[in-house]
């Protein structure tokens, strides 16, 4: 028996609902669901059919996010120069963490502190192929494990957004990164 396909008008209000969830957690964390779904414009019910729980709700925006930045990676690679494509990436990156703040704990638990996140490796993948690229062109240094970065953008999701000058801290943390990335500082 295949399964009913879902209605447009349906898909709709799920993307809607992300577009608004995603603004709202990245403003705070703790922004109800009510809220979320009067926002998109969709009532309470509607929200709860497609995200149960708050958690499937954080867990879908990560998953959306996530994919986006792993995608992202070759697309920059063939717009720009490797050290270039890999610093748009980071910002973008960055980005994310700020969205991520104050939801990380609900993505950790889920993923079993990553463990079980099955976008890591892609994730590893993305940061490898925009490292090697970089080391390909002289910009970076070779040898560089992928992971290694990973951990230190790790520091990214632990910079409240709420705190002044929050967006320069970060932007002097990628600084750091790609500073100790590149083949010659």
């Amino acid at each position: 028996m295949n399964p009913k396909p879902t209605r447009r008008d349906a898909l709709d209000n799920r993307e809607r609902i992300l577009t608004v969830a995603r603004e709202a957690i990245a403003a705070s964390s703790t922004a109800s669901l009510t809220a979320i779904a009067k926002q998109a414009g969709v009532g309470i019910g509607t929200l709860y059919r497609h995200f149960p729980t708050r958690e499937t709700l954080i867990l879908e925006l990560y998953r959306h996010d996530i994919q986006h930045l792993i995608d992202r990676a070759p697309v920059l690679l063939a717009e720009h120069p490797p050290l270039a494509a890999l610093r748009l990436w980071l910002e973008e990156v960055a980005h994310y963490g700020r969205l991520k703040y104050g939801v990380a704990e609900v993505i950790h638990a889920a993923t079993d502190g990553g463990a079980d996140d099955e976008y890591f490796a892609p994730f590893v993948a993305a940061i490898d192929v925009l490292l090697k690229a970089g080391a390909a062109d002289g910009s970076l240094k070779s040898g560089i494990d992928p992971e290694d970065v990973l951990l230190q953008l790790s520091v990214l999701w632990r910079i409240d957004p709420a705190r002044p000058g929050s967006e320069a801290r970060a932007g002097r943390i990628l600084e750091l990164i790609v500073d100790g990335l590149r083949a010659t500082p």
